[in-house]
């Protein structure tokens, strides 16, 4: 909690120093007219709106720190719920810049607008760069984003880092706030300096070198269900990984038609210092080639990620909740998570009684380490949000009738985000604290 709220600190300090540096250059002085009004405007928008635009690049980076103070899905979140004020600041920044210079010049922005294209030194570039943002916004709209196959959505969000290169230039050339010589252009710099090498170092040469290091090949391939395999996968000094159970990675096959891919997986069982395990599910164009895999298929990795582990702990009693492949972590949790024999509960929930996945495996572990087992099969009603089927749901049953000691307990759920939503609805409704749920959605 305390690195936690260091990141928010540091976060909010730096849209507060783009803001003095604004000010510092007498930015409240140029008011005096609609076109300084204006313009003065848009030079804060861009500058605020540049600033969010960075602090959502560090939350996607998958940075350790952020990583070990929120975790990937809270981060995530963070990151999508800036991308619409950081979209609506530099919308403001083109808008309110290009009126503010129309009514200087006593032209109409279609004008205005072209002879800034055409005039001024990078604007086409900042153009290019506008264009760039938009389209990776667009695309992060659930409704829009559901139109799109993961590899798709992927390639294009990859634009984002060019939209922000290409948009450098003007920043540094085309008005005074930032130009050269000055204490805020070399601050301006080291920022992005310090974003983007923290990007390159903790997504690229960190994960290369870890990747070689390490060796990981794919040893083995069990068919589970129809397009669905364990992959177990070995290499050297895979203890030093320091992996545990609950967190996953994202896997690169370097083989044909998947090499130029990476996707995220949950460990499904605990690391054991000469093996990592998954398990997949084929929903994408790639993923799908997964079971095709040969054995000796090297794979790079970045990672271990995510804070669905046992260090979220907060009660002697666990539940552990998971639908469709959002077993897989749940799986390795309940082979290592502590608990007293009785108290702990597993649930299991699929459409059918036959659609859940590594029930074999997690009746033996539920066994041995003398833990309730519970498989809830059946479609969820139409119409009610409820993660369970329509008949429970009709008969009032809940996560609380379900498991009475619930508010004493910890629960880790994984699955589907509208199913994983309503859980944790149904959980908090029966009264049990946010600190002691613990979920990690598993979608894109």
């Amino acid at each position: 909690m305390r690195l936690a709220g260091r990141l928010q600190v540091a976060c909010i300090t730096s849209v507060a120093v783009v803001i003095a540096i604004f000010l510092a250059d007498g930015g409240v002085g140029r008011f005096g007219t609609a076109a300084d009004a204006f313009t003065s405007l848009g030079i804060l928008s861009g500058l605020v709106g540049t600033d969010l635009l960075l602090i959502m690049m560090v939350l996607a980076a998958r940075l350790p720190p952020i990583d070990r103070a929120f975790g990937h899905d809270r981060a995530m979140a963070l990151h999508q719920s800036l991308g619409k004020p950081t979209l609506y600041l530099i919308l403001a920044h083109a808008a309110l810049l290009i009126t503010g210079y129309a009514l200087l010049e006593n032209i109409n922005v279609f004008a205005e607008t072209w002879s800034m294209l055409t005039t001024l030194p990078d604007m086409p570039l900042a153009f290019i760069g506008f264009g760039l943002m938009i389209l990776v916004v667009v695309t992060s709209v659930v409704v829009v984003r559901r139109r799109f196959r993961y590899e798709a959505w992927h390639a294009v969000h990859v634009l984002s880092y060019a939209a922000v290169l290409v948009a450098i230039p003007h920043q540094l050339s085309v008005g005074a706030l930032l130009s050269d010589g000055t204490i805020a252009h070399y601050y301006w710099l080291a920022l992005y300096s310090a974003v983007a090498g923290s990007i390159v170092l903790f997504r690229f040469v960190l994960p290369v070198w870890r990747s070689l290091r390490h060796g990981l090949v794919v040893d083995s391939i069990d068919h589970v269900a129809p397009g669905v395999v364990s992959i177990s996968l070995t290499g050297r000094h895979l203890n030093q990984l320091r992996a545990i159970s609950g967190q996953f990675f994202i896997w690169r096959f370097w083989a044909k038609g998947l090499w130029w891919q990476a996707h995220p997986f949950s460990l499904s069982a605990a690391p054991n210092g000469r093996s990592l395990r998954i398990t997949v599910r084929g929903l994408g164009d790639a993923s799908a080639e997964l079971p095709r895999l040969r054995r000796g298929t090297r794979v790079s990795f970045e990672g271990p990620y995510g804070l669905f582990t046992e260090n979220a702990r907060t009660s002697p009693r666990v539940v552990l909740i998971a639908a469709g492949i959002g077993v897989a972590p749940i799986r390795s949790l309940l082979e290592t998570v502590s608990f007293a024999p009785g108290n702990a509960t597993v649930i299991l929930r699929s459409h059918a009684a036959g659609d859940t996945y590594l029930v074999d495996e997690l009746t033996d572990l539920c066994r041995v380490r003398g833990a309730e087992l519970r498989i809830i099969a059946g479609r969820r009603p139409e119409g009610i949000s409820s993660w369970l089927p329509a008949d429970a749901a009709r008969a009032g049953t809940t996560l609380r009738t379900i498991v009475p000691e619930i508010k004493h307990s910890d629960i880790y759920i994984c699955g589907p985000r509208p199913w994983t939503d309503a859980v944790v609805r149904d959980a908090r409704s029966g009264g049990v604290p946010k600190e002691q749920i613990h979920y990690e959605r598993f979608d894109w």
